[in-house]
């Protein structure tokens, strides 16, 4: 039986700091947690009931302990937990060059954009995204939940963007922003960093002014502006398909 103490420890796991003080962050569900067993991520455990663990005792190597429906209750963030929840640890991640395209992310608040747009990457065969030091947290449990497993195979930077465009002046950086030229005009992208900025202000100028194409998506409508995540799917659409 779990205990009040080990609940605890993974309701904590919500917060940032002591997510990162013990490096370890939370995955949710079913399809979720399949997705993490196949990923190369360290599971330190899986906590599932007995009917989770009857369907997957193929499984080996992997710490397990069954619990009740109400006793995962306690310990999920999700309005309607099923089934399994993992504890995992943190990678340690070393600093990745840029190669082909990147994504580049000012001042992401939203987790769902964050996740969504993870997703985005992996969909794209984008290997690197690289955020800004105040984007959310990519082990948030909302972030992880919308990326639906992306996050184990996405390799995320939190970095000095200004740095990164000035230390890699020879790679083209496309800015989003609203009276940029129109991204239908632009030839396929094979090597580049894209840049998406933050979902209410958008990209800050510095970033604007060290930029090489300032790009936008044609407007027809009267929508004042795009969902951060909506808009980085149709310009990786528009520069990389």
């Amino acid at each position: 039986m779990i205990t009040k103490a080990q609940v605890k420890h993974i309701r904590s796991l919500d917060d940032k700091k002591y997510r990162y003080k013990c490096n370890e962050f939370v995955v949710e569900g079913e399809k979720m947690v399949q997705e993490l067993i196949n990923s190369s991520m360290t599971i330190n455990c899986i906590y599932a009931t007995k009917e989770w663990i009857e369907k997957n005792q193929m499984i080996k190597n992997i710490r397990i302990e069954e619990v009740e429906a109400h006793e995962l209750e306690k310990m999920s963030s999700l309005s309607t937990p099923n089934m399994a929840l993992a504890t995992v640890q943190i990678p340690t991640k070393s600093s990745v060059s840029p190669k082909g395209v990147s994504l580049v992310l000012d001042r992401i608040q939203d987790p769902g954009n964050l996740g969504s747009i993870v997703r985005i990457a992996d969909w794209f065969g984008i290997d690197n995204v690289y955020c800004s030091e105040d984007t959310v947290d990519v082990f948030n449990s909302k972030v992880v939940q919308a990326s639906m497993g992306s996050v184990f195979r996405i390799n995320t930077q939190y970095v000095n963007i200004e740095e990164l465009l000035t230390t890699n002046k020879d790679i083209p950086s496309y800015v989003a922003i609203l009276n940029g030229e129109n991204i239908s005009s632009h030839k396929l992208v094979q090597k580049g960093f894209i840049i998406i900025g933050n979902e209410s202000k958008g990209v800050s100028n510095s970033i604007i002014n060290l930029s090489t194409h300032k790009i936008s998506i044609q407007r027809k409508g009267q929508a004042e502006s795009l969902n951060a995540a909506i808009a980085t799917g149709i310009i990786c659409h528009s520069l990389l398909s």
